[in-house]
């Protein structure tokens, strides 16, 4: 049994079984047409949107339910890898894009944006990386140059999440020449200049759409600009150690997942005239995940509590994403290694479980720029690195 989660009180177990009702009856049937489509219908998002799991955080004026509480996004997260896929990217929605409107946008464009962002008609997207940059955000070389009334916005994003079915963009563009000098748009799919490249097939996450994006002379309203058009760079500092927590979440939730799945597996399935659970090179295994996936739990629960008084550091954020996606790369490998040949088969979900992970080391920076903002938070280098 999982080791006891006192963070969580009993109204978050409550609207777990809430959760976790609505998506067993209503959602994970759907999974194959998504995997096969490459993308979740948007009457899911809607559906999200209806039940409130959209933008818990926002003031009821636009529709939402006002929970600043990071572990209602916790549990909700934790039931859809569950019960549906981890591709479903409703979190990138509502708590890796929404932030930026929450923090920055002033009272005029949350009544503009927040309402369609709530109740899931319009599906939110983060458009930062391009294709030469990678986890150098400073780097980036889409412009948006200023002329006048509005900004002229040129360039190219790639590996966006939600990009195929995504309606609003939050855009990071150069509006200066000093490196890092970056200012944070709102560009919807509507804008003349607006295009979507490719559709870009991965190694797994069939169910999250992929997608290049393109700006070609895109006339972006001043009043669609957030904050201060020079500290785009700060901003989405401010915002990755949130991101980087639900991006654990997600990790150690298909971890435990993938564990659960494995177990129930080697209890059945014989090797010898045994059971392969019976073995004790297996029982060790299993034993060392367990008792890991435990501490990993304990560790990010600390975190969830600690972003929700706005404490938590991009040390210890960074620290969380390292720990829990490189655990879930080890649950994934050891589960399908379990399950044989079965494992390397498509009908078996550990065979999805481990295409899924492998990108978990590598968005919301990968494990290498982890270290590297642990160990100068340790005063080994400079501290310039987000």
């Amino acid at each position: 049994m999982p080791f006891p989660r006192t963070h969580l009180e009993p109204e978050h177990e409550m609207f777990r079984e809430q959760v976790r009702r609505y998506l067993k009856t209503n959602m994970s049937a759907k999974v194959p047409k998504w995997r096969e489509q490459g993308h979740v219908d948007r009457e899911d998002f809607e559906a999200f949107g209806e039940n409130g799991w959209l933008c818990l955080w926002a003031d009821e004026e636009f529709g939402g339910l006002g929970i600043s509480d990071i572990r209602y996004d916790q549990v909700l997260q934790e039931e859809t890898i569950r019960w549906t896929d981890i591709g479903f990217f409703h979190n990138a929605h509502s708590m890796l894009v929404g932030p930026y409107l929450d923090r920055f946008a002033n009272p005029e464009q949350k009544k503009s944006f927040l309402p369609g962002a709530v109740s899931g008609k319009t599906i939110m997207a983060i458009a930062m990386t391009e294709p030469d940059t990678g986890s150098d955000l400073a780097a980036i070389r889409t412009r948006a140059e200023d002329c006048g009334d509005h900004y002229l916005l040129n360039g190219a994003k790639t590996y966006i999440s939600n990009g195929i079915i995504g309606d609003l963009f939050v855009v990071a563009a150069k509006t200066g020449d000093k490196r890092g000098q970056i200012g944070l748009f709102v560009v919807t799919a509507d804008m003349a200049g607006f295009s979507r490249g490719r559709h870009l097939k991965k190694m797994g996450l069939p169910v999250q759409d992929t997608a290049e994006i393109h700006f070609e002379n895109v006339k972006v309203p001043k009043e669609n600009l957030l904050g201060d058009p020079a500290k785009g760079f700060s901003y989405m500092a401010e915002c990755l150690a949130v991101e980087r927590t639900m991006s654990a979440i997600s990790s150690l939730s298909h971890a435990q997942a993938a564990f659960d799945v494995t177990l129930e597996f080697i209890k059945d399935r014989r090797v010898f005239d045994r059971p392969v659970g019976s073995f004790q090179n297996t029982r060790f295994i299993m034993a060392d995940l367990r008792s890991r996936l435990d501490s990993a739990q304990a560790y990010l629960d600390q975190c969830v509590l600690l972003a929700n008084d706005d404490k938590l550091t991009p040390e210890d954020a960074a620290s969380a994403k390292l720990l829990c996606s490189e655990l879930q790369g080890e649950v994934v490998d050891a589960g399908l290694q379990f399950h044989g040949g079965a494992g390397y088969m498509d009908e078996y979900e550990i065979s999805h479980m481990f295409r899924d992970a492998r990108i978990a080391r590598i968005y919301a920076g990968t494990s290498e720029i982890m270290k590297e903002i642990i160990g100068r938070g340790l005063g080994l280098g400079e501290k310039d690195l987000r």
